[in-house]
């Protein structure tokens, strides 16, 4: 079987079960498993593929086909410009996420960084990463996504510290800014098949979605140094309902872009 065959066929199949981005994750199954680029493909669509490499293409194919997510099947996921590894035991990271590296960078933060429920890790390794001058922590609750925030801390050799935590419970100190992108999904919400195979702890949350943001809010003033900024990612229908809330805690709305608030103490 060639190249072009290939894709013809597995295009086809991820069409007909709706998956919008059928070319594409057809190109990228295939080029990882081949260990070449999308444009060698475009340019040898008559190569022909060493039967071995096209039972592991199959493979990765039937996976997706099963509506496991792409990023899965790869172990990789892109976020604002490097290569995070993930697994099944962390969110798949999400473009819309990105917009809390970019208002780090234009409200100019510096000094002592959080970030709660870290997951990959990406955003807390990418803030320190643009921002070198950031004292930066990781917090999880979930033991095996911390193995995977220290591949990837490892893998850019970005200076972080890594702890277990339930939230701020077993975190000490005083922080400058929070970052928190927390399981905000309610089961009632309709969404795509691929979430089903992403932790559940990671996606899932509470009272519409907002049980943990809550908690997190409750937990804050003792852990804030004063005028610290707390960037939280949620659901746009949530926003006013944090932003209340967030207000009855003497905590100031400053901001809201796309998926983001930012509170101010």
């Amino acid at each position: 079987m060639n190249i072009s065959a290939w894709l013809d066929h597995a295009i086809k199949q991820l069409r007909e079960i709706g998956v919008d981005s059928a070319r594409l994750d057809a190109e990228l199954i295939l080029a990882n498993t081949l260990r070449k680029n999308r444009t060698y493909l475009h340019a040898h669509p008559e190569s022909n593929i060493d039967p071995r490499r096209v039972d592991i293409a199959n493979a990765r194919l039937r996976l997706r086909l099963e509506r496991v997510p792409l990023a899965y099947i790869l172990g990789y996921r892109d976020f604002y410009g490097r290569r995070f590894t993930v697994s099944p035991q962390v969110l798949v990271p999400r473009p819309e996420s990105e917009a809390i590296i970019e208002l780090l960078k234009e409200l100019g933060v510096s000094g002592k960084l959080l970030d709660i429920g870290t997951g990959s890790g990406c955003l807390g390794i990418t803030a320190k990463l643009e921002i070198p001058k950031l004292n930066v922590i990781l917090s999880d609750i979930s033991q095996p996504a911390l193995r995977v925030a220290r591949q990837n801390a490892e893998k850019f050799q970005a200076d972080v510290v890594l702890i277990k935590s339930n939230l701020l419970r077993a975190v000490p100190g005083k922080f400058d800014i929070i970052i928190a992108n927390l399981p905000y999904v309610d089961r009632s919400w309709q969404r795509s098949p691929e979430t089903n195979h992403e932790p559940a702890l990671a996606l899932f949350a509470k009272d519409e979605g907002l049980a943990l943001i809550y908690q997190l809010i409750d937990q804050l003033p003792v852990h804030l140094n004063p005028g610290a900024l707390i960037f939280l990612e949620a659901d746009p229908r949530q926003h006013g309902a944090i932003i209340a809330y967030a207000g009855s805690r003497q905590l100031r709305h400053k901001l809201t872009r796309g998926f983001i608030v930012v509170l101010q103490a």
